[in-house]
C-alpha cells in the first residue's frame, strides 16, 4: 500500500526507517521529512496542518493510509477531516479525532479525564480571567514548589515548577494576563508538585484493545547532570531498570485499562498512540501527562527495539484488531543521544554542515535525523535538535558509549550533546 507519513523530526524518520522495511507499504511518503527520511521513502513538501493539500496529495497518489507523527494536525482536527469527506474516508488514519487529543490539546481536559476514571494524577485546579484573583489566593496558600500548566499547546515549553510563592504568582500572571504561551495559557492548570523519577509508557489503541510498546525514559534538560534550560529531549533509554513486572502491572491495571476504558465509555475514537509521562513516587505511577502521538525522543530509542512490522500494526489499529497481536521486543538496552545546535534552546544558527555522516556503517547503531535538510550536495542543520544517534548495547553503559562514540565522527559548528544520558542505569 501507499502510505503517506507527516512530520520532519527524528520521531518521523525512526518510524520512516521502520515503516520502509515492511512488505506490505509499496511506497512511502514523508510530508515534509527531512535529510534522513529521504532514504526511507519520498519527500513531499506539504505542511502538516495544510489539510486541503495533504487531501488532494492522498487522492492523487492512492495513498491508503496516513501515520500523523506531531500533536498539531491532531489537535486540529485531522482524523475528523478525513472522515468527513467521501473522498478520503476510506483511508486509514493513525491517530485520535480531534476529541481524543484533546487529551494533550488541553491540560483540564486531560486532568477531568483522570480524575473521572480514578487514575492516579496530581491534585489541580484550574484558572482562567474569570477566577483569576480566586487562583492569586491559591497560589498563596499552596505548599511549593508549585507547577503551573498552560492548558493548550504550547510547544513543550508550557509546564513552569516554581521554587517560591514569588516566583509562581508572576508566572501565573504572565501566563493569564500577559499571554506568555498565546492562546494556550489563556488558562492555568496549578498542580501539586510530585517528587519521583519519571518514564514514558506508550500504548497502540485501536479503541477496543491496546498494545504496549517498550518504555523508556528521557531527558529534558540541556545539561549534564539534568542542570539547566529544558528543551525537546536530549536523549532517551529502554526499557528503563525499575519498570519491573510488578510496577508495570500497576500501570497497566491503574493507568492504561482505566484510560482506555475510559475512552471507550465516552464514545471517544482513538486508533492510535497514547504517550503516557509517569512519574514513580514510592512504587507507585501517577500520571503527569497525556501525549496523543510517540514521544520525540523517546521513540527513537522505543522503536528500534519493536521485532513486529509497524504497518501490520497499523493495519490492525484501524481494523480494530489489536486484540490479535502479540509483541516482540528486542531485549537489548538501546541509548539515544541528541545532538544540537549551539545556542540551543535559545537562539541558534541554521545552515551548517554535517560532516562525517558518510564514514558510518556500524550495524548496531543508527543516526535519525532531526533538525536537517539537504542543500545541494550537503546535510545542513535546520533546526535546535539536529540529530539522534541511537546505540544498542547488551547494558546502558555500552550502548551510551557506542551512542557518543558515533557523535565523535559527526561534525557541525556548535555541535553540542550530553554526555550522561542513561548514567543512572549504567549498572543495569
Amino acid at each position: 500500500m501507499n502510505i503517506l507519513l507527516l512530520g520532519s523530526g527524528g520521531r518521523e524518520h525512526a518510524l520512516a526507517w521502520k515503516m520502509s522495511q515492511s512488505a506490505l507499504c509499496s511506497q512511502l511518503f514523508i510530508a515534509p521529512g527531512n535529510a534522513g527520511t529521504e532514504a526511507c521513502g519520498t519527500n513531499v513538501p506539504i505542511a502538516v496542518t495544510d489539510f486541503d493539500a495533504i487531501g488532494k496529495f492522498c487522492k492523487d497518489n492512492n495513498v491508503e493510509m496516513v501515520v500523523v507523527g506531531p500533536e498539531e494536525p491532531l489537535v486540529k482536527g485531522i482524523y475528523d477531516f478525513f472522515k468527513a469527506d467521501n473522498a478520503l474516508k476510506h483511508i486509514a488514519v493513525i491517530g485520535p479525532s480531534r476529541e481524543g487529543a484533546q487529551l494533550e490539546g488541553s491540560k483540564a481536559f486531560a486532568k477531568a479525564f483522570m480524575q473521572r476514571y480514578n487514575i492516579p494524577t496530581a491534585a489541580y485546579r484550574e484558572f482562567d480571567t474569570e477566577n483569576y484573583e480566586e487562583g492569586l489566593v491559591y497560589l498563596h496558600a499552596h505548599a511549593t514548589p508549585i507547577v503551573l500548566k498552560a492548558d493548550g499547546l504550547a510547544a513543550g515549553k508550557g509546564v513552569i515548577i516554581c521554587q517560591n510563592h514569588v516566583e509562581a504568582v508572576a508566572e501565573f500572571e504572565l501566563m493569564i494576563q500577559q499571554s506568555k504561551f498565546g492562546d494556550a495559557s489563556k488558562k492555568v492548570v496549578v498542580e501539586d508538585f510530585l517528587s519521583g523519577i519519571e518514564l514514558s509508557v506508550f500504548v497502540l489503541t485501536d479503541g477496543k484493545s491496546y498494545v504496549v510498546l517498550p518504555e523508556a525514559k528521557d531527558y529534558k534538560r540541556i545539561g549534564v547532570g539534568d542542570k539547566g534550560l529544558n528543551t525537546g529531549g536530549m536523549g532517551a533509554v529502554s526499557p528503563v531498570a525499575f519498570a519491573d513486572a510488578p510496577f508495570m502491572k500497576k500501570v497497566i491495571d491503574r493507568v492504561v485499562e482505566p484510560t482506555i476504558q475510559g475512552l471507550k465509555k465516552e464514545k471517544i475514537t482513538y486508533k492510535g498512540f497514547i504517550f503516557i509521562g509517569l512519574i514513580k513516587v514510592g512504587d507507585d505511577p501517577y500520571v503527569i501527562e497525556y501525549n496523543c502521538r510517540m514521544g520525540d525522543p523517546e521513540t527513537e530509542a522505543v522503536i528500534p527495539r519493536l521485532k513486529n512490522d509497524l504497518v501490520e500494526l497499523f493495519k490492525a489499529t484501524d481494523a480494530q484488531q489489536l486484540d490479535t497481536v502479540s509483541m516482540e521486543t528486542d531485549p537489548r538496552k538501546t541509548v539515544t543521544v541528541v545532538a544540537v545546535s549551539g545556542g540551543y534552546p535559545g537562539e541558534y544558527e541554521k545552515g551548517n554542515r554535517i560532516d562525517g555522516l558518510e564514514l558510518l556503517n556500524e550495524d548496531d547503531i543508527l543516526v535519525f535525523h532531526a533538525g536537517t535538510k539537504r542543500e545541494d550536495n550537503d546535510i545542513v542543520t535546520n533546526g535546535g535538535r539536529v540529530l539522534a544517534v541511537t546505540a544498542f548495547g547488551e547494558s546502558v553503559k555500552r550502548a551510551s558509549e557506542k551512542s557518543k562514540a558515533i557523535l565523535q565522527i559527526i561534525e557541525f559548528d556548535g555541535m553540542y550533546y550530553r554526555t550522561d544520558i542513561g548514567y543512572e542505569f549504567y549498572e543495569s
